[in-house]
């Protein structure tokens, strides 16, 4: 595993596209029959990126804190955003844009020093070949529910044109690793429609590897994948191994005006501490315009994140996983040498913060974004089985930050929590 993925902790998600015309849900609109399929593809003709700037786009990420991007190269519509020479399904040859948008986007970003994602749809509902076989070779008993645009209608599987089909998607992942620098990590989605042994897994994850052995490849490759990407929902357990929590502002991936339910700057936050406190990433969306430029108020929302990295700087980066929440309910991370905690407030506390089962003596606490020095007692444990007892910070809500404050308890000796039987658990 890359070390810098697990070390990144934010990483920005961008799904832009065609369906940013209309407003409309990405690819799925036409699939579930929302649309029909002509209409969706007319928003190639209204497609300009006229005020796409991706140096813009990257001097925004750089500002959230994020250390890695991931761009929809292309998303399941079949919509290359770059120059294919494997289909003219892209925006240079069939929209008002006639550049090349990867392009732009992997030097803005790499410019910057920010790692550069690619996310690719391996299916393709508007290639010809993709709808030849069913998933795992099956044939459904019931062929009227079959999807056209997934699977053949009549029952009868061509594995020649899916050959083919997996060719093209080889094909365009060459171009996408080989003409635009060094891409640290492949973000696929679709695997779902068919197995590993349809996909040829493993033997298309070595070729990914044969253009760069390092490369990062997420999870959504039927098991063949490098680290975790739950989707929407923050995990209740910490997933095994590395992994990252991709999540939208509101409540779309791409630019849909209608969608106002928005997240606060304020929740955001506590779920990004949610996801470092468990040893993860957070991959947060933003879904550009038509015209390439942001909502502002998903760019507010960027840099509002941001600014709460950069004051929180040292509980966030260079950080392992913190706590169990039966020592302390809220989020935690300890640094590296683990002779400091870091404990997040979210909400303000009438007099105590109670922290649980601490063995360690405490040589200070101060608020991160402060600097003040808190005070603290100690109320029970019994000293001769080595027993702590109940450490209780004195913090009142003018000690907090007006987002989500962090405390900063500082020891002598490597941190040691109260297992149930004087020996320290592993908090995974």
């Amino acid at each position: 595993m890359q070390k810098w993925f697990e070390e990144a902790k934010l990483g920005i998600f961008i799904h832009y596209g065609i369906y940013a015309v209309e407003g409309v849900s990405e690819s799925w609109s036409f699939y579930n029959g929302r649309m029909p399929y002509d209409e969706y593809m007319k928003q190639l003709d209204g497609f300009t990126a006229s005020k796409f700037d991706a140096d813009k786009w990257a001097d925004l990420i750089e500002k959230s804190g994020a250390k890695y991007a991931v761009l929809t190269t292309k998303h399941h519509d079949g919509v290359a955003l770059w120059d294919t020479q494997f289909s003219d399904l892209n925006v240079v040859k069939k929209t008002p844009v006639k550049r090349d948008l990867i392009k732009e986007y992997a030097e803005a970003i790499t410019k910057k020093g920010i790692r550069l994602g690619m996310y690719y749809s391996l299916i393709d509902w508007s290639h010809p070949d993709y709808p030849s076989v069913y998933e795992g070779g099956k044939v459904p008993e019931d062929l009227s529910k079959v999807n056209k645009f997934s699977s053949p209608i009549d029952g009868i599987q061509d594995e020649e044109k899916w050959n083919d089909f997996l060719q093209f998607n080889r094909d365009q992942l060459k171009e996408i690793l080989t003409n635009y620098g060094k891409v640290d990590l492949l973000w696929f989605d679709g695997d779902w429609e068919r197995s590993a042994e349809q996909w040829d897994l493993p033997e298309f994850k070595q070729y990914l590897q044969s253009f760069n052995p390092d490369i990062l490849i997420n999870s959504r490759l039927q098991g063949h994948g490098d680290y975790k990407t739950p989707e929407q929902g923050i995990p209740i357990t910490r997933p095994e191994g590395p992994w990252e929590f991709c999540t939208t502002i509101n409540s779309s991936w791409g630019y849909v005006p209608t969608d106002n339910q928005y997240k606060s700057l304020n929740q955001i936050i506590r779920m990004f501490c949610d996801c470092i406190t468990l040893g993860g990433n957070m991959l947060l969306d933003i879904g550009p315009m038509e015209d390439g430029t942001i909502d502002k108020r998903q760019e507010d929302i960027l840099l509002g994140l941001g600014e709460w990295i950069r004051t929180h700087e040292e509980a966030v980066f260079g950080t392992d996983e913190g706590i169990m929440t039966r020592y302390y309910l809220g989020g935690s991370t300890i640094s590296k040498d683990k002779q400091t905690l870091y404990l997040f407030v979210y909400d303000d506390p009438k007099e105590n913060v109670c922290l649980k089962g601490l063995s360690n003596p405490i040589k200070r606490i101060t608020v991160l974004h402060s600097g003040k020095e808190l005070t603290h007692e100690i109320h029970g444990g019994v000293p001769w089985f080595n027993i702590p007892g109940t450490t209780w910070i004195h913090m009142t809500p003018e000690d907090t930050h007006e987002q989500v404050t962090v405390l900063k308890l500082e020891f002598d000796e490597e941190l040691d929590m109260y297992g149930g039987s004087g020996v320290v658990v592993s908090h995974n």
